[in-house]
């Protein structure tokens, strides 16, 4: 982004550089050359998940639509429901399959992008799956590959995180949001591999975001209360001590802003 600053103003409408406002709720970014893309929920007629691009990340060019109903279905070597446009009591949705948090991260090895999120039958949130799609291009047309429950478990809120040596986590709320599962991916990122961990059994976060620093991973999460606001908090873990890059061992909740719980090393 160089070294000059950019001034994003709150409370407004956010639109792109064509004056159109910004589609892209509950959204992910991927850096990938020069710019952030930026992938979020749009829930106008057929659309799913649409893309925009910024070298600023105030400036947002709209890249296109990557998923709607309409994109094209490629199943995968495990057993995946393949609707966008699922049948509940006998009618179909009018907006189809209701898609939240996509997240996306490239593939080294396979050369493609995978979105991984959140899919309901867009009638209610009682089916708590998650969604897999891959690209060979970061904005380009998404191939779905369905909807499954990761290794039997719920999942809703959900996020992806890529450790420095490739291996990808998925992250998701689980048990009607009691709890957060972090799953392995396999090597081309298109299914679960392991159940890692389950962080804070019973105390309902969401909106899990990952990062990690010098060696530390930190989790910022949200309370369960719908829309209403609350306070972020934030835990963090380190590796295991078997050697795995895997982050096992965490400590509890911290509010977001208070005095900081003490970080090893």
């Amino acid at each position: 982004m160089g070294s000059s600053s950019v001034t994003i103003e709150n409370g407004v409408p956010w639109t792109d550089t064509d004056g159109n406002p910004i589609h892209a709720h509950g959204g992910g970014f991927l850096k990938v050359g020069e710019y952030y893309y930026w992938f979020g929920e749009n829930r106008h007629g057929r659309r799913k998940v649409s893309c925009y691009r910024s070298k600023d990340l105030k400036t947002w060019e709209f890249r296109g639509d990557v998923l709607t109903l309409d994109s094209r279905f490629e199943p995968v070597y495990y057993r995946t429901d393949p609707l966008l446009e699922p049948v509940v009591d006998g009618e179909k949705p009018p907006l189809g399959a209701t898609i939240e948090r996509p997240k996306v991260l490239y593939n080294e090895e396979t050369g493609l992008y995978v979105m991984w999120m959140h899919w309901e039958n867009g009638r209610d949130y009682h089916e708590a799956r998650c969604a897999v799609a891959t690209s060979p291009t970061v904005d380009g047309e998404y191939v779905y590959h369905g909807s499954f429950r990761p290794i039997g478990h719920m999942s809703r809120d959900c996020t992806l995180f890529q450790d420095d040596d490739g291996t990808a986590y998925f992250i998701s709320a689980a048990r009607d949001n009691a709890d957060l599962h972090i799953y392995r991916l396999s090597d081309d990122y298109l299914s679960i591999d392991e159940h890692v961990k389950t962080l804070w059994p019973g105390q309902y976060r969401e909106a899990p975001a990952m990062i990690k620093r010098e060696g530390i991973y930190f989790l910022v999460t949200s309370g369960c209360t719908g829309w209403t606001p609350n306070q972020a908090k934030y835990g963090f873990g380190q590796a295991s001590h078997r050697g795995s890059e895997s982050p096992s061992s965490w400590s509890r909740t911290s509010t977001c802003g208070a005095a900081r719980s003490p970080i090893p090393g």
